[in-house]
């Protein structure tokens, strides 16, 4: 049996999905008991559990062959990385106490860089310490969402596309559907000892290419709207997020910019998605409102 966390999200329920689609005995963890009926009817067990909860997470892992575990962003937290911090020490109590064999994690390009990338520094953090109290370990460093365009998709009905990403500047990207399928490959196919393995698209994708692609999708000319790295804290901040995770958006931004966050390379591993933009994101447009 595996046991899967963050099944509510993108690249949760991949994993969950390419798991049962194989008709693996699985098991899934959720924060809330209505979350559980739909996983249930598909033929999976179901935990209601926190990733804070050290001794209910512990249970839940117990007699896995594995688990995916993920660090799920807080970012109505004040302190989002203290926040972190405390999942990612219950997490590897329960790892620990519970000795499931193998664990993947899901992390980022950048997570080997213990400063400077913001929200991904929390990631670091993941890796290592839970990496010290599992028997086995894959680290999942994925490329930057494409589904991180999906809260401007309402913009881009409109036909432009706003990011503070750098014009020209190409970046190593990924579809979450495509981490979620390495995940459970990696879960099928254990580490011994640690690895670490990198999932992108086979090619770079600039801020025009991601555009050029929705262009393709809604049959119009999305145009790209770029805006200045001094803008992201009071974009952020207007949306209602805190002071200190706008700051800290702002500075993954800025890594992102600087070319800071790329693939390690060797001796890591490297994986490669089949989804493009076009492709990842299309599915999160037929559910966006049209503009007139």
């Amino acid at each position: 049996m595996f046991v899967v966390a963050g099944v509510t999200g993108h690249t949760g329920r991949a994993v969950a999905e390419t798991l049962l689609a194989q008709r693996e005995p699985l098991r899934v963890l959720v924060r809330e008991a209505g979350q559980a009926v739909a996983w249930k009817e598909r033929g999976a067990e179901v935990a209601v559990v926190s990733l804070a909860d050290a001794a209910a997470l512990a249970q839940a892992l117990a007699g896995a062959r594995g688990a995916y575990l993920l660090l799920p962003p807080r970012y109505d937290a004040e302190d989002m990385l203290a926040v972190q911090r405390t999942m990612t020490e219950a997490m590897a109590q329960a790892v620990r106490k519970s000795a499931v064999p193998h664990v993947v994690l899901l992390s980022s390009l950048g997570a080997e860089l213990s400063e400077g990338t913001g929200p991904i520094k929390g990631l670091h953090q993941f890796e290592r310490v839970v990496g010290k109290a599992a028997k086995n370990l894959t680290v999942l460093r994925a490329g930057y969402f494409f589904e991180n365009f999906a809260s401007v998709l309402p913009a881009v009905q409109g036909g432009a596309l706003p990011t503070f990403l750098t014009p020209g500047h190409a970046l190593r990207m990924a579809a979450t559907a495509d981490v979620g399928r390495a995940a459970a490959e990696a879960l099928l196919e254990p580490a011994t000892g640690s690895r670490i393995i990198e999932i992108t698209h086979p090619r770079d994708y600039t801020p025009e290419d991601v555009a050029r692609e929705l262009s393709a999708v809604l049959g119009r000319t999305v145009t790209l709207q770029p805006g200045p790295l001094d803008a992201v804290v009071p974009a952020f901040t207007g949306m209602g997020f805190p002071q200190s995770v706008a700051e800290l958006v702002r500075e993954m931004i800025g890594a992102l910019n600087q070319g800071r966050i790329v693939r390690q390379g060797p001796p890591a591993l490297r994986r490669f998605g089949q989804l493009g933009a076009g492709e990842a994101l299309r599915p999160l447009l037929s559910g966006v409102p049209m503009h007139a």
